[in-house]
């Protein structure tokens, strides 16, 4: 699994490598909300997550009790991957495949978009612009998942201004 933008693999924090003005000047008008917090701030802990050897189905239902749109995928404690729910429509569904007889390790992606704990949230909020992506897994320095952070947590802990326009530079693709 490559854990891409979490800094972690060379020991060098990602918030060194992305410069500011990198950050369209929508965002970067509300960027001071988010210096002032940490992932850990508003990430939850201890995510729910399946391992690879979960079938399709089973994982469908569990992001459906717990009213999410993506799980992790942990082998020995360490992120390998994550299941999003269009994972699942594409990868399984759309292409007739039974989500009895597959598991986590035929539809995951294994480039996964990760932060820290500790790296400031207006980092985690370049990320999920620069990847499209509404949710991160949160790891640790030995690489291991330690919870999620989302769209919709960063959006109960910013102002509006700042969250309507992450939302907006996500979506940009949908456009």
């Amino acid at each position: 699994m490559t854990c891409i933008n979490a800094g972690h693999s060379s020991r060098k924090r990602v918030s060194d490598r992305i410069r500011a003005e990198a950050i369209p000047g929508r965002i970067r008008n509300h960027q001071h909300e988010a210096k002032l917090m940490k992932v850990r701030d508003v990430m939850h802990k201890g995510a729910t997550f399946v391992s690879a050897e979960t079938r399709v189905d089973v994982i469908a239902r569990q992001m459906r009790d717990a009213d999410v749109g993506a799980l992790p995928v942990k082998s020995d404690g360490h992120l390998v991957g994550i299941v999003t729910d269009r994972d699942i429509a594409c990868r399984a569904l759309a292409d007739g495949k039974d989500p009895q007889t597959m598991t986590a390790t035929d539809v995951m992606t294994t480039r996964v978009a990760c932060c820290a704990p500790d790296d400031d949230l207006a980092l985690a909020i370049k990320i999920m612009e620069n990847k499209r992506v509404r949710r991160l897994p949160v790891i640790d320095a030995d690489q291991k998942l330690i919870g999620m952070v989302s769209l919709g947590d960063i959006s109960h802990k910013v102002g509006a201004g700042l969250s309507g326009e992450v939302l907006r530079a996500v979506s940009a693709h949908h456009r």
